[in-house]
């Protein structure tokens, strides 16, 4: 095992997939389902994963440079009204471009209070949280004579890759190659392929682009200058400043592009989510990003790997109207817990691996006794998933040493 943890993240993580959807297909096979590897379950993943991973990678940013945002929220928001508002005045381009710009004003804003006046980063970032619905109430209510609601946005084109997702290049009609492999029907090799077509068909621009800025954000924080500089702001700033470093300027940077980040995910939720502004349509994704982040142990792979999963619950859910598919995920549940148990053991923690067994006993049991489950699971499932990450693994998790601390220039 430690050698496997070993291996860079950039092939752990996707190890870690494989192995999910192995977990998947054979839970598939024992459910009698086919719900939970179909190409619309993994659409609507990606769909739902968007916005949160944005709003979870801008929070890295801020909280890698040492500052918490948890005004993620709000700046998602600021999005949402700002992209909606573009994208009707000046079409769907622009319309996201805006949505940043709304949300970097937001962590403008957050940087001004915590980091040129000190102020205490929770209460900077809920003081965001409760003004950024009412701001956008304002301006809703004076642009569109409608508090909550604006007219219908325009949306950019989706796309298929090519090659792997089919589609027609310059004329050229390309092979859809995952197609071919899911209608071969092999054991987890189809599986997988469906499921991979959910992420390279039907793709809007955003999700293009998130999916980029994981390797793009991991090579810049991890091996460049400023990305160095970046993380001594949220790791030890008084000795980056003893090295010349300015470091007021790269925490407002970190907070004021975590604020753009969670823009383009509030941007992404009008245009092509919702179709239009709509006060409380953000569903908390911006504390779901939060959370994905520290699922994600402060990593841009880790933060991408929570919000997948967190949209495939929800993207899940959307496709299970009979409950059954969500009823499968029970024993995927005692599965997981089971090898908690077995893990825990391994390392003589006796009571992680108590709470493991009896949480998986009762998922069991549920899996057994009930043909399907309510609604409301499906809804609190991500955040049962994170407070179980807390408890087992929160001694695996490291914070930036800094984050939340005040700065003064000159030690002062």
């Amino acid at each position: 095992m430690s050698k496997f943890n070993e291996l860079p993240a950039w092939l752990r993580w996707p190890i870690y997939a494989l192995l999910g959807i192995l977990l998947l297909t054979l839970v598939q096979i024992i459910s009698d389902t086919d719900r939970l590897t179909r190409v619309s379950t993994s659409r609507e993943m990606l769909r739902w994963a968007v916005p949160i991973f944005l709003a979870g990678l801008g929070g890295l940013f801020s909280e890698r440079a040492g500052v918490v945002n948890i005004g993620l929220e709000g700046m998602v928001i600021l999005g949402m009204w700002f992209g909606a508002w573009g994208s009707i005045t000046y079409g769907p381009w622009i319309g996201l471009l805006i949505g940043i710009f709304g949300g970097a004003l937001g962590g403008l804003l957050h940087a001004i209070a915590t980091v040129t006046f000190n102020v205490d980063h929770i209460i900077s970032g809920v003081a965001i949280n409760i003004l950024a619905p009412a701001i956008t109430r304002y301006l809703s209510d004076e642009v569109w004579a409608s508090p909550t609601t604006s007219p219908a946005t325009s949306t950019p084109d989706r796309y298929d890759l090519p090659i792997l997702g089919g589609g027609t290049v310059g004329g050229w009609e390309s092979p859809d190659i995952l197609q071919s492999v899911a209608q071969r029907e092999w054991f987890f090799v189809s599986e997988t392929a469906e499921l991979l077509r959910g992420l390279t068909t039907n793709l809007h621009f955003v999700s293009i682009v998130s999916l980029l800025l994981v390797p793009f954000t991991s090579w810049l924080i991890w091996r460049t200058r400023f990305g160095l500089r970046l993380r001594i702001s949220g790791e030890n700033p008084n000795a980056g400043e003893a090295q010349g470093i300015n470091i007021v300027f790269y925490k407002y940077v970190g907070v004021i592009i975590s604020g753009g980040l969670a823009g383009l995910g509030g941007a992404f939720i009008s245009t092509e989510l919702s179709g239009l502004f709509q006060g409380g349509n953000s569903a908390g994704r911006g504390f779901i990003g939060l959370a994905a982040l520290i699922f994600g142990n402060w990593r841009p792979g880790g933060v991408l790997f929570g919000a997948l999963l967190f949209g495939y619950v929800f993207g899940l859910d959307l496709k299970d109207l009979d409950g059954t598919a969500s009823h499968a995920l029970l024993l995927v549940n005692t599965i997981v817990l089971a090898g908690v148990v077995v893990w825990a053991l391994a390392r003589k923690r006796i009571s992680d691996a108590v709470l493991a067994g009896l949480l998986g006993l009762g998922a069991f049991y549920w899996w057994l006794s009930a043909e399907a489950v309510p609604g409301w699971w499906s809804n609190i499932l991500p955040y049962v998933l994170v407070l179980l990450v807390l408890v087992f693994f929160a001694q695996r998790l490291r914070m930036p040493v800094a984050l939340g601390q005040p700065y003064r220039k000159g030690g002062r």
